[in-house]
């Protein structure tokens, strides 16, 4: 039997709807942790790729050339901001000629405006400070009370943009809430007969975790943001985290390992390998998974502590 042309158009008309129907938004995150919570939100209504890795310091990410093509077909892009992503992030969304993510615009979320930041300098920042953050702090999603705002964020901007989708989007939402709440008050009750526990990391990116479970950071390892210790620095050191009663040093684990081991040694510390970010060993595989290990770490390492 043969197709007539109006025929034929209609047929080429009805596979195009049923195509966009069903396209998914393509969504492109700087951070794995954005890409997981977007993976919440979204299920099978988008597509994610996340940049970074777990593995990687946030602030000194491999970005390889072939991202320009992805951010090139994005819908969504969504970044930390504060400063954050800003060593590697802007080569590539020039380089990605898209409309829909340049900054003002609809599809580009930046995350940091939903945020209270932690420790916003109160007087001009230059060089001699180190990598200090002008805007603050941007570490902001190993607090899980804000992987509340960041899927809020998300869930807003995936219906804006999806409208057909948006009920969806509000239902998952409702789910991760749920879930994150119920999880949250776990970890809450893990941590609290260590409250007020002593601890130092190596660079200021645990500061939101720390507060949130009430654990008190006494120092770092770094001198400033983003400079390695000296031996005179460390040397120093040593003898004020032992005055302290320091319990924890606290390292992610792509950190170098040798003036952690040093130090936790030398006060008498326990050193734990702490993942910031989702993917960061192969027991993190998602946003409460994070948590999950990261809490039981401490736990475990408190409670062995004399």
């Amino acid at each position: 039997m043969k197709l007539t042309v109006k025929k034929l158009n209609l047929a080429v008309f009805l596979v195009l709807v049923a195509a966009t129907a069903q396209a998914k938004l393509n969504v492109v995150a700087t951070l794995p942790d954005f890409g997981a919570i977007a993976e919440e939100i979204g299920g099978d209504k988008i597509k994610v790729t996340s940049i970074a890795r777990g593995t990687e310091d946030q602030h000194f990410v491999d970005a390889r050339p072939s991202y320009v093509r992805v951010l090139n077909q994005a819908d969504v892009l969504i970044e930390g901001g504060a400063e954050l992503e800003v060593g590697w992030l802007p080569p590539l969304v020039n380089g990605a000629r898209n409309n829909k993510i340049l900054s003002d615009a609809p599809g580009h979320v930046i995350l940091s405006r939903s945020i209270q930041l932690l420790e916003v300098p109160t007087s001009p920042v230059d060089r001699s400070m180190g990598d200090v953050h002008p805007f603050g702090n941007p570490h902001f999603s190993v607090d899980p009370a804000n992987g509340k705002i960041i899927a809020a964020r998300l869930a807003e901007t995936f219906s804006q943009l999806d409208a057909t989708n948006a009920a969806f989007y509000q239902a998952n939402l409702q789910k991760f809430n749920e879930r994150l709440d119920k999880k949250l008050a776990e970890w809450t009750k893990l941590l609290e007969p260590y409250r007020g526990t002593k601890v130092i990391t190596y660079h200021k990116s645990l500061n939101y975790f720390l507060e949130r479970f009430g654990l008190e950071l006494v120092g770092t390892i770094e001198p400033k943001p983003g400079v390695e210790p000296s031996p005179s620095y460390v040397n120093a050191l040593i003898p004020r985290l032992k005055a302290e009663g320091v319990k924890l040093v606290l390292i992610e684990p792509f950190r170098p390992r040798k003036t952690p081991e040093y130090v936790a040694q030398a006060i008498g510390a326990k050193l734990v390998l702490l993942p910031g970010s989702v993917g960061g060993n192969e027991k993190v595989k998602d946003y409460l998974s994070l948590f999950d290990y990261d809490v039981e770490q401490i736990g475990a390492a408190l409670k062995a502590s004399p």
